[in-house]
């Protein structure tokens, strides 16, 4: 094989060579709270959000909206709205970018995320376990977990009292202009239970009651009866529960064998 051949061969050799650079190392952000030997917060000097009249942006607020293949409906008001649950919080990952009013959110700031309260809202929250209650401005859009009906920011889960926990039993209550005063209660710690079914027949809450016992092997049910004027109410209610940690196992229980609506209630 002569020199000019030799050639030709090292150049088609070298054309048909895949030379890969390095990939690129992608790090996740990972959420938090920020360097605590840093911070100088003054809690006192941080007050509750304010309620007061804006006005609700279809753009903000569309009828439905769509997050991770899932459908959220946006509450056409937020009169009347009160829902017990989980709260969770956000913070460095999300310091300082854009919230759904277009705001950047600020993790020191006395705001919270909501999947369907019409955008903005203030609402109370009020911790089941130590009835400290603030009032926070709806501003953003979540949380987008199952099991979490609000998440709030930094700030306001340190005056709340879950930032260490990450979680907490909360009731959420929609409070408009005027509606300032949080009530501090008695500070006497609530019974949280997980509601999964309401009867007007009595046999019916038994057969579900027997249902959770021999179908997952869930004993801690109750069978609550209400009596109004015209009737009795059965309620099956699973609990008391004593963590988040446990509410999300049993909740996950139920999803196993089709039982999705169901509801915190306190006591």
């Amino acid at each position: 094989m002569n020199k000019v051949m030799l050639l030709l061969l090292s150049v088609a050799i070298l054309s048909c060579t895949v030379i890969q650079e390095p990939e690129e190392l992608i790090i996740e952000e990972v959420d938090g709270w920020p360097d605590r030997n840093e911070m100088q917060l003054d809690l006192a000097g941080i007050p509750d959000a304010i309620p007061q009249y804006e006005p609700w942006s279809p753009s903000i607020n569309p009828v439905s909206y769509t997050v991770l293949g899932k459908d959220y409906q946006v509450l056409k008001t937020n009169k009347g709205y009160q829902q017990q649950g989980i709260a969770s919080w956000y913070g460095t990952k999300f310091h300082e970018k854009k919230t759904a009013t277009g705001e950047d959110y600020d993790m020191f700031a006395m705001t919270a995320a909501h999947k369907t309260l019409p955008i903005p809202s203030y609402v109370r929250v009020t911790n089941l376990d130590n009835q400290v209650s603030i009032i926070v401005k709806i501003n953003d859009r979540g949380p987008f977990h199952e099991h979490r009906i609000i998440d709030l920011s930094y700030i306001a889960a340190i005056k709340l009292g879950i930032e260490q926990a990450g979680t907490g039993f909360v009731e959420v209550t929609a409070v408009h202009p005027g509606e300032t005063g949080v009530p501090r209660g008695t500070l006497k710690a609530k019974q949280v239970y997980i509601q999964i079914g309401a009867f007007g027949e009595q046999a019916n809450a038994l057969k579900l009651q027997q249902r959770l016992a021999s179908e997952i092997s869930l004993t801690a049910s109750r069978i609550k009866k209400q009596v109004t004027s015209d009737r009795a109410l059965y309620r099956v209610q699973v609990g008391p529960i004593s963590s988040v940690v446990e509410a999300d196992e049993i909740t996950q229980k139920l999803n196993s064998i089709a039982i999705t609506r169901t509801q915190f209630i306190s006591e």
